[in-house]
């Protein structure tokens, strides 16, 4: 699996990694599926919702460490 940055599109994050759907709703991401954050990058959601880029993409990519097994 391809590690998560702040320039990854949140839309492909979640056709690789569905799981993470749960993570983006607990930080009040509630609206992922809209065409506007289907095209955001983590970073740019990140500073809308006011969450910490860094903390979201260990905890995103520890999330994809798990699946890959």
């Amino acid at each position: 699996m391809p590690e998560i940055t702040k320039d990854t599109i949140i839309g492909d994050i979640l056709r690789i990694c569905p799981d993470a759907v749960p993570l983006f709703m607990s930080i009040g991401m509630h609206c992922l599926y809209c065409p506007s954050a289907q095209g955001e990058t983590v970073e740019q959601a990140c500073f809308v919702h006011g969450v910490d880029v860094d903390t979201l993409l260990d905890e995103l990519n520890s999330i994809i460490a798990l699946n890959a097994d």
